[in-house]
C-alpha cells in the first residue's frame, strides 16, 4: 500500500491539452501601486524623492498573455523614492514600472472609470502615480503612492469585423480570404476566441479581418460569448455580416430562423449592445450558395434584404430591430469558392478605399474656407 502511494506521488502531472490552453487573453485584472515617497530631513530642509509610478505603453506585437506570464501574482509595484540625507539633500526619484501592452487596450479602474485608451502605438497611460517626497509642506514625511485595482480590456483593432451566428461559415471564409488558420468543423462554436487574418493584394495593400466568436440571441445581455465578442466590433471600420442562406438553428430547444430572420436578429443584437454600431458601413455575405436550392431562396428574399423596412411586419417581435442597418453591398458567396472569394476581396477594398477618401479628402470649398480663415482674409464667405 505504501509503495502504491509513493508511485502516485511520483507520477508526473499530465500536461494540459493544447486546445484547452487559453492562447488568447482579452481581459486581465491587476493590482497596481505607485512607490512611496522618500522622507525629507527637517534639519537641512532636504526633500525626499518622489515614488515611482506604474504606467502602461502600447506596443505592436505584444499580447496580454505576455503580461499575464510576466506578472503571475497580478500585483505590480513601482519602487519607493530615496530618503533625503545630509549627503544628498534631494533624494532620488523611485524607478517607474513600465508595462508593455498590445495596441487597443483600455485601462479601466474599479467603478468603471476609464484611465486610458491606448489605441495608438507608443501611447501611454499612468495607472498609479508615485507618492510625493517629504518636504516642509507635509512635515517631511513621504506620502504613499496610488494603489488601485484595474482591468486591462483589449478591443481588437481591425479594418473588418466578421459578424455572424455560429456555423455560418466565418472560419471557412477567413481561411479562404486570408493567411489565418482557424479551426473549422461542421458544428457550432468552433471559434471560441478571436482570430485575425490579413488579406494581401498584389500592390502590397493589406486589410485585416477579425473573425469573432459566433454570437447568439441575447449576446447584448452577455449571454453566451456576449460582451467578450461584441466589444471587439467597436474598433472595426467595416462590419462584414455573414449569414447562412438556409437559416440557422442553435439547438433543438431553439427556433429555427430563416436567412432573413437571422439578418434581423443580428441587427437587433448590435442595436441593443450599442446603437452607434449600426452607423458603421456594412457588407452582407450570403453564404453556402453552392448548395442546391440556394438560388431559389436568394431570388425570394433579395428584394426584402435590399429594403429591410418592408419586411419588418413579418419579422417576429422578439428580434424586430428599431434601427435598421444599411448594407453597402450584398454579395452571394460560397466560402469554398476561390472565384467568389476574389470578388469579396475587391468589394471590401473598394468600400474601405471609398470610406478613406470621404474621411481624409476634404471638399475643395472647405479647404478654401479654411485657408481664408488662416490668412485672415476679409470679405464675404465663399459659397
Amino acid at each position: 500500500m505504501v509503495q502504491l502511494f509513493k508511485c502516485l506521488l511520483k507520477a508526473e502531472k499530465k500536461p494540459i491539452r493544447s486546445h484547452l490552453r487559453s492562447a488568447f487573453i482579452d481581459s486581465l485584472r491587476l493590482t497596481v501601486r505607485g512607490g512611496h515617497g522618500g522622507n525629507g530631513v527637517p534639519k537641512y530642509g532636504g526633500v525626499g524623492g518622489q515614488g515611482g509610478c506604474v504606467y502602461f505603453v502600447a506596443k505592436e506585437g505584444v499580447s496580454l498573455r505576455n503580461v499575464n506570464q510576466k506578472y503571475k501574482t497580478k500585483r505590480i509595484a513601482a519602487s519607493s523614492g530615496e530618503d533625503s540625507s545630509k549627503v544628498r539633500i534631494l533624494g532620488r526619484r523611485g524607478v517607474d514600472e513600465r508595462i508593455e501592452v498590445p495596441v487597443g487596450v483600455q485601462v479601466i479602474a474599479d467603478g468603471g472609470k476609464l484611465l486610458g485608451d491606448l489605441n495608438e502605438h507608443e501611447s501611454t497611460c499612468i495607472a498609479a502615480g508615485g507618492g510625493a517626497g517629504g518636504c516642509s509642506g507635509n512635515n517631511f514625511l513621504g506620502q504613499p503612492g496610488d494603489q488601485r485595482n484595474i482591468n486591462l480590456d483589449l478591443k481588437l483593432i481591425a479594418d473588418v469585423g466578421l459578424v455572424g451566428f455560429p456555423n455560418a461559415g466565418k472560419s471557412t471564409f477567413l481561411k479562404s480570404i486570408s493567411n489565418a488558420k482557424p479551426k473549422i468543423a461542421a458544428y457550432p462554436f468552433t471559434t471560441i476566441r478571436p482570430q485575425i487574418g490579413s488579406v494581401q493584394y498584389p500592390d502590397l495593400r493589406q486589410i485585416t479581418i477579425a473573425d469573432l466568436p459566433g454570437l447568439i440571441e441575447g449576446a447584448h445581455a452577455n449571454i453566451g460569448m456576449g460582451h467578450k465578442f461584441l466589444k471587439h466590433v467597436e474598433r472595426t471600420r467595416l462590419l462584414l455580416l455573414i449569414v447562412d442562406i438556409f437559416g440557422f438553428r442553435l439547438s433543438v430547444e431553439h427556433t429555427k430562423r430563416n436567412c432573413l430572420e437571422n439578418i434581423y436578429a443580428l441587427n437587433k443584437e448590435l442595436e441593443l449592445y450599442d446603437e452607434t454600431l449600426l452607423d458603421k458601413p456594412c457588407v452582407l455575405l450570403l453564404n453556402k450558395m453552392d448548395v442546391q436550392g440556394a438560388r431559389d431562396i436568394l431570388k425570394t428574399i433579395k428584394p426584402t434584404i435590399k429594403n429591410l423596412e418592408c419586411g419588418l411586419e413579418k419579422c417576429p417581435e422578439e428580434i424586430r430591430p428599431t434601427k435598421l442597418i444599411n448594407f453597402e453591398r450584398i454579395i452571394p458567396i460560397s466560402a469554398r469558392s476561390v472565384k467568389r472569394i476574389d470578388v469579396v476581396k475587391e468589394e471590401l477594398r473598394d468600400v474601405l478605399d471609398r470610406l478613406a477618401e470621404e474621411k481624409y479628402v476634404p471638399d475643395a470649398l472647405e479647404v478654401r474656407e479654411q485657408l481664408r480663415i488662416k490668412v485672415g482674409e476679409r470679405g464675404p464667405k465663399i459659397t
